[in-house]
Protein backbone atom coordinates (compact mmCIF):
# COMPACT_ATOMS: atom_id res chain seq x y z
CA UNK A 1 0.00 0.00 0.00
CA UNK A 2 1.02 3.27 -1.01
CA UNK A 3 1.24 5.91 1.71
CA UNK A 4 -0.62 8.84 0.66
CA UNK A 5 0.33 11.57 3.10
CA UNK A 6 3.91 11.72 4.21
CA UNK A 7 3.99 13.74 7.97
CA UNK A 8 7.72 13.65 8.80
CA UNK A 9 7.85 12.54 12.40
CA UNK A 10 10.91 14.50 14.23
CA UNK A 11 12.07 11.90 16.82
CA UNK A 12 14.07 12.76 20.00
CA UNK A 13 15.02 9.22 20.24
CA UNK A 14 17.73 8.65 17.76
CA UNK A 15 21.37 9.57 17.18
CA UNK A 16 21.42 11.05 13.56
CA UNK A 17 25.52 10.93 13.77
CA UNK A 18 25.47 7.37 13.79
CA UNK A 19 23.93 4.41 12.09
CA UNK A 20 22.90 0.56 13.63
CA UNK A 21 23.80 -2.13 11.47
CA UNK A 22 21.69 -5.31 12.24
CA UNK A 23 22.92 -8.58 10.13
CA UNK A 24 20.25 -11.27 10.28
CA UNK A 25 20.17 -15.13 8.85
CA UNK A 26 17.31 -15.94 6.93
CA UNK A 27 16.57 -19.42 6.37
CA UNK A 28 14.18 -22.24 6.01
CA UNK A 29 11.78 -24.28 3.97
CA UNK A 30 8.85 -23.30 1.82
CA UNK A 31 6.98 -24.97 5.14
CA UNK A 32 8.68 -22.82 8.06
CA UNK A 33 10.98 -20.31 7.69
CA UNK A 34 13.29 -18.51 10.60
CA UNK A 35 14.71 -15.31 11.22
CA UNK A 36 17.85 -14.95 13.21
CA UNK A 37 20.04 -12.44 14.76
CA UNK A 38 23.86 -12.53 13.24
CA UNK A 39 25.66 -9.88 14.83
CA UNK A 40 25.01 -5.77 15.55
CA UNK A 41 27.15 -2.82 14.35
CA UNK A 42 27.76 0.94 14.15
CA UNK A 43 29.21 3.01 12.62
CA UNK A 44 29.77 6.71 12.37
CA UNK A 45 26.95 8.81 10.08
CA UNK A 46 23.37 7.96 8.99
CA UNK A 47 22.16 8.72 5.12
CA UNK A 48 18.85 7.46 4.89
CA UNK A 49 15.95 9.53 5.40
CA UNK A 50 15.07 11.98 8.32
CA UNK A 51 11.34 12.38 8.09
CA UNK A 52 8.58 10.04 7.30
CA UNK A 53 10.28 7.74 9.97
CA UNK A 54 7.43 5.62 11.18
CA UNK A 55 6.21 4.81 7.56
CA UNK A 56 6.97 2.81 4.61
CA UNK A 57 6.23 3.99 0.90
CA UNK A 58 5.42 0.77 -0.15
CA UNK A 59 4.35 -2.47 2.26
CA UNK A 60 7.48 -4.87 0.50
CA UNK A 61 7.63 -8.40 1.23
CA UNK A 62 8.97 -7.64 4.95
CA UNK A 63 9.33 -5.02 7.39
CA UNK A 64 11.64 -4.24 10.01
CA UNK A 65 10.56 -1.77 12.76
CA UNK A 66 12.29 0.35 15.42
CA UNK A 67 9.81 1.08 18.85
CA UNK A 68 11.18 2.74 22.04
CA UNK A 69 11.17 0.05 24.26
CA UNK A 70 9.73 2.06 26.90
CA UNK A 71 6.83 3.98 24.93
CA UNK A 72 6.29 1.37 22.07
CA UNK A 73 6.41 4.42 19.74
CA UNK A 74 7.54 3.93 16.08
CA UNK A 75 11.24 5.35 15.88
CA UNK A 76 11.57 3.59 12.76
CA UNK A 77 10.17 1.67 9.96
CA UNK A 78 11.59 0.19 6.75
CA UNK A 79 9.92 -2.11 4.37
CA UNK A 80 12.17 -4.29 1.73
CA UNK A 81 12.24 -8.10 0.15
CA UNK A 82 14.88 -10.86 0.00
CA UNK A 83 16.48 -13.21 -2.40
CA UNK A 84 15.18 -15.73 0.60
CA UNK A 85 11.79 -14.85 -0.02
CA UNK A 86 11.96 -15.26 -3.98
CA UNK A 87 13.70 -18.73 -3.36
CA UNK A 88 10.63 -19.98 -1.47
CA UNK A 89 8.91 -19.83 -4.62
CA UNK A 90 11.41 -22.38 -6.23
CA UNK A 91 10.86 -26.13 -6.63
CA UNK A 92 14.25 -26.28 -4.31
CA UNK A 93 12.73 -25.16 -1.31
CA UNK A 94 10.05 -27.86 -1.16
CA UNK A 95 13.00 -30.15 -0.48
CA UNK A 96 16.36 -27.69 1.19
CA UNK A 97 16.49 -25.68 4.37
CA UNK A 98 18.59 -22.69 2.98
CA UNK A 99 20.12 -20.02 4.56
CA UNK A 100 20.31 -16.21 3.13
CA UNK A 101 22.21 -13.05 4.75
CA UNK A 102 20.20 -9.92 5.23
CA UNK A 103 21.97 -6.77 6.54
CA UNK A 104 19.63 -3.41 6.87
CA UNK A 105 20.47 0.15 8.40
CA UNK A 106 18.45 2.06 10.88
CA UNK A 107 19.60 5.21 12.89
CA UNK A 108 20.93 4.36 15.92
CA UNK A 109 18.50 4.88 19.41
CA UNK A 110 19.52 6.49 22.29
CA UNK A 111 17.49 4.67 24.42
CA UNK A 112 16.60 0.83 24.89
CA UNK A 113 14.31 0.15 21.61
CA UNK A 114 12.12 -3.16 20.65
CA UNK A 115 13.33 -4.05 16.83
CA UNK A 116 10.97 -6.40 14.99
CA UNK A 117 10.65 -7.81 11.40
CA UNK A 118 8.04 -9.68 9.89
CA UNK A 119 8.07 -11.71 6.58
CA UNK A 120 4.71 -11.58 4.60
CA UNK A 121 3.65 -14.57 1.95
CA UNK A 122 1.97 -14.19 -1.45
CA UNK A 123 -1.46 -13.51 0.36
CA UNK A 124 -0.18 -11.02 2.67
CA UNK A 125 0.21 -13.01 5.63
CA UNK A 126 2.63 -12.84 7.96
CA UNK A 127 4.68 -15.76 8.02
CA UNK A 128 8.24 -15.35 10.06
CA UNK A 129 8.33 -12.70 12.70
CA UNK A 130 10.92 -11.75 15.26
CA UNK A 131 11.60 -9.29 18.65
CA UNK A 132 14.76 -8.53 20.41
CA UNK A 133 15.52 -5.66 22.64
CA UNK A 134 18.58 -3.75 22.04
CA UNK A 135 20.46 -1.47 24.35
CA UNK A 136 22.29 1.32 22.32
CA UNK A 137 25.42 0.98 24.84
CA UNK A 138 26.08 -2.94 24.55
CA UNK A 139 29.41 -3.40 24.87
CA UNK A 140 28.82 -5.99 22.07
CA UNK A 141 27.34 -4.21 19.01
CA UNK A 142 30.84 -3.98 16.87
CA UNK A 143 31.97 -0.19 15.54
CA UNK A 144 33.07 0.10 12.20
CA UNK A 145 34.65 2.57 12.42
CA UNK A 146 38.06 1.43 11.87
CA UNK A 147 37.47 -0.36 8.51
CA UNK A 148 39.75 0.81 5.85
CA UNK A 149 37.66 2.97 3.43
CA UNK A 150 37.23 1.39 -0.34
CA UNK A 151 39.09 3.26 -3.37
CA UNK A 152 35.99 5.74 -4.22
CA UNK A 153 35.05 8.83 -6.29
CA UNK A 154 31.64 10.37 -6.30
CA UNK A 155 30.12 11.27 -10.22
CA UNK A 156 27.55 13.18 -9.08
CA UNK A 157 27.18 15.21 -5.73
CA UNK A 158 23.56 17.28 -5.27
CA UNK A 159 24.26 18.25 -1.81
CA UNK A 160 24.73 16.61 1.53
CA UNK A 161 23.87 12.64 2.25
CA UNK A 162 20.96 13.42 4.89
CA UNK A 163 19.47 15.66 2.52
CA UNK A 164 19.58 13.54 -0.91
CA UNK A 165 19.01 9.96 -1.92
CA UNK A 166 22.62 8.41 -1.71
CA UNK A 167 23.32 5.79 -4.77
CA UNK A 168 26.73 3.92 -4.12
CA UNK A 169 27.62 2.11 -7.54
CA UNK A 170 29.83 -0.29 -6.78
CA UNK A 171 32.20 -2.58 -9.23
CA UNK A 172 32.60 -6.64 -9.10
CA UNK A 173 34.66 -8.66 -11.43
CA UNK A 174 36.97 -5.05 -11.95
CA UNK A 175 40.84 -6.40 -11.22
CA UNK A 176 43.04 -3.19 -9.42
CA UNK A 177 44.28 -2.48 -12.70
CA UNK A 178 40.51 -2.20 -14.63
CA UNK A 179 39.81 0.17 -11.90
CA UNK A 180 39.34 3.11 -14.74
CA UNK A 181 37.64 0.77 -16.71
CA UNK A 182 35.38 0.63 -14.24
CA UNK A 183 34.99 4.09 -13.49
CA UNK A 184 33.56 4.67 -17.04
CA UNK A 185 31.46 1.85 -16.70
CA UNK A 186 29.61 3.72 -13.97
CA UNK A 187 29.36 6.71 -15.74
CA UNK A 188 27.31 4.89 -18.54
CA UNK A 189 25.37 3.52 -15.78
CA UNK A 190 24.69 6.94 -14.03
CA UNK A 191 24.12 9.04 -17.13
CA UNK A 192 21.50 5.82 -18.57
CA UNK A 193 19.34 6.40 -15.46
CA UNK A 194 19.88 9.87 -15.54
CA UNK A 195 18.33 9.80 -18.94
CA UNK A 196 15.15 8.07 -17.92
CA UNK A 197 12.42 9.95 -15.96
CA UNK A 198 11.42 10.73 -13.36
CA UNK A 199 15.31 10.71 -12.69
CA UNK A 200 16.16 13.12 -15.65
CA UNK A 201 14.32 15.84 -13.72
CA UNK A 202 14.93 15.29 -10.53
CA UNK A 203 18.59 14.68 -10.69
CA UNK A 204 19.24 17.25 -7.65
CA UNK A 205 17.69 14.33 -5.59
CA UNK A 206 20.73 12.00 -6.01
CA UNK A 207 24.12 11.62 -4.97
CA UNK A 208 26.37 8.80 -6.79
CA UNK A 209 29.00 7.46 -5.82
CA UNK A 210 31.60 5.08 -7.62
CA UNK A 211 33.33 2.47 -5.40
CA UNK A 212 36.26 0.50 -6.98
CA UNK A 213 36.07 -2.91 -5.23
CA UNK A 214 39.08 -4.65 -6.45
CA UNK A 215 38.79 -8.56 -7.52
CA UNK A 216 41.43 -11.01 -7.95
CA UNK A 217 39.99 -12.27 -10.73
CA UNK A 218 38.14 -10.36 -14.08
CA UNK A 219 35.05 -11.52 -14.64
CA UNK A 220 32.05 -13.22 -13.48
CA UNK A 221 31.05 -16.73 -12.42
CA UNK A 222 29.00 -18.71 -14.64
CA UNK A 223 28.32 -22.23 -13.20
CA UNK A 224 26.56 -23.65 -15.87
CA UNK A 225 29.92 -23.25 -17.85
CA UNK A 226 31.86 -24.41 -14.80
CA UNK A 227 33.51 -21.02 -14.53
CA UNK A 228 34.38 -20.17 -10.80
CA UNK A 229 36.26 -16.45 -10.23
CA UNK A 230 37.42 -14.98 -7.05
CA UNK A 231 35.66 -11.81 -7.05
CA UNK A 232 34.96 -9.00 -4.31
CA UNK A 233 31.56 -10.02 -3.63
CA UNK A 234 31.29 -13.48 -4.94
CA UNK A 235 28.38 -13.18 -7.36
CA UNK A 236 27.27 -15.82 -9.75
CA UNK A 237 24.68 -16.31 -12.72
CA UNK A 238 22.14 -18.95 -12.78
CA UNK A 239 20.59 -18.17 -9.36
CA UNK A 240 17.88 -21.02 -8.37
CA UNK A 241 19.41 -22.77 -11.37
CA UNK A 242 18.02 -19.77 -14.21
CA UNK A 243 20.47 -18.60 -16.35
CA UNK A 244 20.52 -14.73 -16.52
CA UNK A 245 19.64 -14.58 -12.86
CA UNK A 246 22.57 -12.57 -11.20
CA UNK A 247 23.06 -12.10 -7.83
CA UNK A 248 25.29 -12.17 -4.84
CA UNK A 249 24.37 -14.17 -1.53
CA UNK A 250 27.02 -11.69 0.63
CA UNK A 251 25.57 -9.39 1.80
CA UNK A 252 27.84 -8.96 4.74
CA UNK A 253 30.63 -8.36 2.68
CA UNK A 254 29.11 -5.79 0.38
CA UNK A 255 27.58 -3.66 3.31
CA UNK A 256 31.49 -4.12 4.94
CA UNK A 257 32.60 -2.52 2.17
CA UNK A 258 30.93 0.60 1.65
CA UNK A 259 31.60 1.07 5.03
CA UNK A 260 32.53 5.04 5.49
CA UNK A 261 30.77 5.81 2.38
CA UNK A 262 27.67 7.49 2.67
CA UNK A 263 25.01 5.12 0.62
CA UNK A 264 20.96 4.24 0.73
CA UNK A 265 21.03 2.46 -2.53
CA UNK A 266 23.30 -0.16 -4.29
CA UNK A 267 23.80 -1.04 -7.82
CA UNK A 268 26.43 -3.41 -8.74
CA UNK A 269 27.96 -3.48 -11.79
CA UNK A 270 29.34 -7.14 -13.09
CA UNK A 271 32.08 -7.31 -15.41
CA UNK A 272 30.99 -9.33 -18.28
CA UNK A 273 29.62 -9.65 -21.89
CA UNK A 274 27.31 -12.48 -20.07
CA UNK A 275 23.56 -11.54 -20.37
CA UNK A 276 21.86 -11.31 -17.26
CA UNK A 277 20.61 -9.27 -13.77
CA UNK A 278 18.96 -9.13 -11.06
CA UNK A 279 16.78 -6.14 -8.74
CA UNK A 280 15.48 -6.82 -5.26
CA UNK A 281 13.65 -3.94 -3.48
CA UNK A 282 15.43 -1.81 -1.06
CA UNK A 283 18.87 -4.28 -1.17
CA UNK A 284 20.19 -4.07 -4.69
CA UNK A 285 20.88 -4.08 -7.83
CA UNK A 286 23.44 -6.08 -9.96
CA UNK A 287 24.06 -6.09 -13.83
CA UNK A 288 25.85 -7.05 -16.41
CA UNK A 289 28.60 -4.01 -17.79
CA UNK A 290 29.82 -5.66 -20.57
CA UNK A 291 26.35 -6.60 -22.76
CA UNK A 292 25.25 -4.88 -25.20
CA UNK A 293 21.51 -4.20 -23.37
CA UNK A 294 23.94 -2.60 -20.23
CA UNK A 295 22.41 0.60 -20.54
CA UNK A 296 18.47 -0.39 -20.70
CA UNK A 297 19.08 -3.39 -18.29
CA UNK A 298 20.52 -1.52 -15.29
CA UNK A 299 17.49 1.10 -15.26
CA UNK A 300 15.04 -1.80 -15.56
CA UNK A 301 16.73 -3.55 -12.77
CA UNK A 302 17.18 -0.22 -10.80
CA UNK A 303 13.38 0.13 -11.29
CA UNK A 304 13.34 -3.14 -8.69
CA UNK A 305 15.81 -2.41 -6.47
CA UNK A 306 15.13 1.44 -5.74
CA UNK A 307 11.36 1.51 -6.75
CA UNK A 308 10.23 -1.86 -5.85
CA UNK A 309 8.13 -2.24 -9.87
CA UNK A 310 7.49 -5.66 -10.31
CA UNK A 311 7.87 -7.03 -14.06
CA UNK A 312 5.67 -6.16 -16.48
CA UNK A 313 6.43 -9.42 -18.95
CA UNK A 314 5.08 -12.83 -18.78
CA UNK A 315 6.72 -15.17 -20.85
CA UNK A 316 8.81 -16.76 -17.91
CA UNK A 317 7.09 -19.42 -16.25
CA UNK A 318 9.17 -20.52 -13.50
CA UNK A 319 7.38 -18.11 -10.89
CA UNK A 320 4.27 -18.55 -12.56
CA UNK A 321 2.31 -18.20 -9.42
CA UNK A 322 3.96 -15.26 -7.60
CA UNK A 323 0.78 -13.36 -7.52
CA UNK A 324 -2.70 -14.45 -5.98
CA UNK A 325 -5.29 -13.27 -7.74
CA UNK A 326 -7.27 -12.61 -4.57
CA UNK A 327 -4.60 -10.19 -3.24
CA UNK A 328 -4.21 -7.36 -4.70
CA UNK A 329 -0.20 -6.83 -5.37
CA UNK A 330 1.89 -4.03 -2.95
CA UNK A 331 3.75 -3.39 -6.32
CA UNK A 332 2.41 0.05 -7.70
CA UNK A 333 2.47 -0.84 -11.66
CA UNK A 334 0.28 -4.14 -11.45
CA UNK A 335 -3.05 -5.41 -10.39
CA UNK A 336 -5.14 -8.14 -9.98
CA UNK A 337 -8.27 -5.92 -9.85
CA UNK A 338 -9.19 -4.89 -12.96
CA UNK A 339 -12.30 -2.67 -12.07
CA UNK A 340 -10.06 -1.11 -9.26
CA UNK A 341 -9.08 2.55 -9.39
CA UNK A 342 -5.08 2.03 -8.58
CA UNK A 343 -4.64 4.05 -11.76
CA UNK A 344 -7.14 6.50 -12.14
CA UNK A 345 -5.13 9.50 -11.68
CA UNK A 346 -2.52 8.23 -14.86
CA UNK A 347 -3.28 9.86 -17.61
CA UNK A 348 -3.24 7.38 -20.73
CA UNK A 349 -3.61 4.29 -18.00
CA UNK A 350 -5.60 1.26 -19.05
CA UNK A 351 -5.66 -2.19 -18.09
CA UNK A 352 -3.32 -4.91 -20.26
CA UNK A 353 -3.87 -8.21 -19.17
CA UNK A 354 -0.21 -10.00 -18.49
CA UNK A 355 2.43 -8.73 -16.20
CA UNK A 356 4.25 -10.25 -13.03
CA UNK A 357 5.61 -13.44 -15.25
CA UNK A 358 1.73 -14.68 -15.68
CA UNK A 359 -0.13 -13.85 -18.92
CA UNK A 360 -4.01 -14.24 -16.94
CA UNK A 361 -5.24 -12.31 -13.86
CA UNK A 362 -2.36 -10.09 -13.59
CA UNK A 363 -2.64 -6.84 -15.33
CA UNK A 364 -0.48 -3.61 -15.91
CA UNK A 365 -1.34 0.10 -16.93
CA UNK A 366 0.68 0.64 -20.42
CA UNK A 367 0.98 -2.09 -23.65
CA UNK A 368 4.76 -1.32 -22.98
CA UNK A 369 7.45 0.12 -20.51
CA UNK A 370 11.13 -0.44 -19.51
CA UNK A 371 9.68 -2.87 -17.13
CA UNK A 372 8.35 -4.99 -19.71
CA UNK A 373 11.02 -4.97 -22.84
CA UNK A 374 14.67 -3.88 -23.07
CA UNK A 375 13.84 -2.20 -26.66
CA UNK A 376 10.90 0.16 -24.54
CA UNK A 377 12.89 3.31 -24.21
CA UNK A 378 10.82 4.95 -21.18
CA UNK A 379 9.09 3.87 -18.04
CA UNK A 380 5.30 4.37 -18.31
CA UNK A 381 3.46 6.41 -16.59
CA UNK A 382 2.00 3.88 -13.55
CA UNK A 383 5.82 3.59 -13.09
CA UNK A 384 7.14 7.20 -13.49
CA UNK A 385 4.37 8.21 -10.87
CA UNK A 386 5.75 5.49 -8.46
CA UNK A 387 9.27 6.58 -9.09
CA UNK A 388 7.91 10.18 -8.20
CA UNK A 389 6.49 8.93 -4.75
CA UNK A 390 9.71 7.28 -3.60
CA UNK A 391 11.18 10.04 -4.44
CA UNK A 392 9.03 12.74 -2.42
CA UNK A 393 9.21 10.05 0.21
CA UNK A 394 12.58 10.03 1.08
CA UNK A 395 13.65 13.87 0.24
CA UNK A 396 10.35 15.91 1.07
Amino acid sequence: MAVSIFQPLKSQSLNFSRTLRADFIFSGTVEKQYISIEELSTFNGWAGRRGHLNAVPLRGNGQLCLQDARTKKVLYRHSFSTLFQEWLTTEEAKRVNKAFQNVFLMPMPTDSALLSIELYDTHSKVVSSFAMTIHPRDILIRSLDGLQVAPHKYLWKAGVPDKKIDIAIVAEGYTEAEQNNFYSDAIIAMKSLFSHEPFKSRKDCFNIVAVALPSQNSGISIPKRGLWKQTALSSHFDTFYSDRYLTTLNLRKLNDALQGIPYEHIIILANTDNYGGGGIYNSYTLTTAKHSAFRSVVVHEFGHSFGGLADEYYNDTQFSDTYNAAIEPWELNITTHPDDSKWKDVRGAKMYEGAGYQAKNVYRGFENCRMKTNEYPEFCGVCQRALNQLIDFYTK
